[in-house]
């Protein structure tokens, strides 16, 4: 795993408030809300009728978010975060390589992903071979998909990469969490050739799906050299000839105001059926 992780992360490492009129504040919102909370509760359980479907149809105004966020773990449950973000973030899910994760719901795709999967579908759809000389090869380790805040470098970014290994790897054969946190950490210094390149690791634990049959390793480490300062979430899982790895990374100097985002993205992290 460690050359598989190395060349992973080598290449990952590349409004104001308006006061409402109608305020209640004889009662908490918890109580003014309990009754509305009950009923969106029940139609999301037992169906969503065609008037709601016309009000579900669009976020106008940050409504539908709300709504959807009065029982956020059935409106998760039912993938709806997937469209409308609930509790601040938003879902992807990726059908193809079968895994999905949520992320903070301002944060927008990596346009040079997006730019790169235009021009692989172009290429796919013309009728010219392309020359010989120049055959487009894709690079087996290069980010499936990414997001980030907007606007920013890419310093601070969650990412996918999904990379071909044995049928019969396993990242058990490593040891336990701790084990396999630390072959990660190896991986990235290269084993002392990289003497600039410094990493540490923070945490390591274990989560399991024993109905998919999937372990996942969740790592926490940091990374220095003279040049950058990161923190960085890792989430390692193997299924079926794929290595999956989601990294997310970030400068160390606003690693306090992102910690729990990262925490939330990594174990929302899942392989889908």
């Amino acid at each position: 795993m460690a050359r598989y992780f190395h060349r992973i992360y080598m290449n990952q490492s590349s409004g104001d408030k308006k006061e409402s009129n109608f305020q209640d504040t004889s009662r908490l919102p918890a109580e003014q809300f309990a009754p509305l909370a009950t009923t969106f509760r029940r139609r999301l359980l037992v169906g969503i009728g065609s008037a709601s479907l016309v009000a579900l149809g669009a976020d106008f105004g940050g409504v539908t978010s709300f709504l959807l966020g009065l029982s956020p773990e059935t409106s998760r449950n039912l993938k709806l975060d997937v469209i409308y973000p609930i509790g601040g973030y938003s879902r992807y899910i990726d059908t193809n390589q079968g895994f999905e994760f949520m992320y903070p719901a301002n944060w927008v795709g990596d346009q040079r992903l997006l730019y790169r999967a235009a021009e692989k579908k172009e290429l796919e759809r013309s009728l010219d071979p392309p020359p010989i000389n120049n055959t487009p090869r894709r690079n087996v380790n290069e980010p499936i998909v990414a997001f980030g805040p907007p606007g920013t470098s890419g310093e601070l970014n969650v990412s996918v990469i999904v990379s071909p290994v044995p049928l019969d790897f396993k990242i058990e054969a490593f040891g336990g969490a701790k084990e396999v946190g630390e072959s990660v950490i190896r991986s990235i210094t290269g084993s002392g050739k990289r003497p600039d390149v410094k990493a540490s690791l923070i945490e390591s634990s274990l989560r399991e799906d024993s109905e998919k049959n999937v372990k996942y390793y969740e790592i926490e480490f940091k990374v220095e050299s003279p040049s950058f300062r990161r923190h960085n979430v890792a989430v390692c899982c193997a299924r079926s000839g794929r290595l999956y790895t989601l990294n997310a990374q970030a400068p160390e100097s606003v690693w306090a105001e992102v910690k729990l985002d990262f925490h939330r993205i990594a174990h929302s992290f899942t392989l889908t059926s």
